[in-house]
C-alpha cells in the first residue's frame, strides 16, 4: 500500500507536468484523489521527501522537490563504507566506476572543448600548481577542473551524476583511508589531460585520463584503512 501510494503520487507529478517548486494538492485533496487515509498519505509523502521527490514545508504545504542526487550520494557512500568493513575493495570499485565514466567521456570531448573552457582549464591547472607550491590541498581545484571539463556537452544529468560520484568517493576516502598525494604528479597529469583534449587526439586523451585514475588507484590500493574504532560515529 505504501509503495503503491508513492508511485501514484509520482505519477500525479508526471501527469500534471509539475516542475520543481510547484505545489502539490493539499493533504485532504490527496486523500480523496488516492482514496487513502491521512496517515497513509503522510507516510508516502515522507518517503518521497527522503528521496528528494517532494518537499514538505510545514505550515505551507507540499511541493515538488529538487530531485537532487543527494540520496544516491548517501547510498553510494554508505554502501562503500559497509563493503569496506566487510573486507571488500569497495573504495576501489567506486573509483573504477568513476574512471569508466570519465574515460569514456574524455574520448568524446577530444578536440571539441570550446576555447573558453580550455582557457579556464589551463587557469585551474595554474591554480593547482600554485596551491601545490604553497603546500595547500588541491581537492577543490581538482573538483572544479573535472566539472569544467565535462561542462561542454550541456547534459545536466551527466554533471549531477559525476558530482555524485565525486562526493561519494571523497566523503568515503576521507573516512576510510589517508591517501598520500604527490602534488607535482597530480598537476602534471591534469596538464596532460588539457593538452590531450586540446590536441583532438582521442587515444592520447583516454591514456591521460587512465594514467590519472591509475595513479589514484595505486595510492588507494597501497594505503591502510583507518581504524574504525578511532573515528567518532
Amino acid at each position: 500500500m505504501a509503495r503503491d501510494l508513492q508511485e501514484r503520487i509520482k505519477k500525479l507529478i508526471i501527469d500534471r507536468r509539475l516542475p520543481s517548486g510547484a505545489g502539490l494538492p493539499t493533504e485532504p485533496e490527496l486523500m480523496q484523489l488516492l482514496g487513502a487515509s491521512r496517515n497513509s498519505v503522510r507516510e508516502a509523502l515522507k518517503a518521497l521527501q527522503a528521496m528528494g521527490i517532494v518537499e514538505i514545508r510545514h505550515g505551507f504545504g507540499t511541493y515538488v522537490g529538487t530531485m537532487s542526487l543527494a540520496p544516491m550520494i548517501d547510498g553510494l557512500a554508505f554502501r562503500t563504507v559497509a563493503g569496506h568493513y566487510r573486507g571488500e575493495d569497495s573504495l576501489l570499485q567506486l573509483l573504477e566506476l568513476r574512471e569508466a565514466v570519465e574515460t569514456g567521456l574524455v574520448s568524446r570531448l577530444a578536440g571539441r572543448v570550446p576555447e573558453a573552457d580550455l582557457a579556464e582549464l589551463d587557469a585551474l591547472v595554474d591554480r593547482m600548481e600554485a596551491e601545490a607550491a604553497a603546500g595547500a590541498g588541491l581537492a577543490e581545484t581538482d573538483r572544479a577542473f573535472h566539472a569544467t571539463l565535462y561542462r561542454g556537452p550541456g547534459n545536466r544529468l551527466l554533471g549531477e551524476v559525476l558530482e555524485a560520484f565525486w562526493d561519494a568517493f571523497h566523503r568515503v576516502r576521507t573516512d576510510l583511508v589517508d591517501v598520500p598525494q604527490d602534488p607535482g604528479v597530480t598537476c602534471r597529469q591534469h596538464r596532460e589531460i588539457v593538452d590531450a583534449v586540446r590536441s583532438g587526439d582521442v587515444m592520447r586523451a583516454e591514456a591521460a585520463m587512465r594514467e590519472h585514475f591509475g595513479n589514484i588507484r595505486a595510492r588507494v590500493a597501497t594505503t591502510a584503512p583507518l581504524d574504525a574504532n578511532a573515528r567518532p560515529i
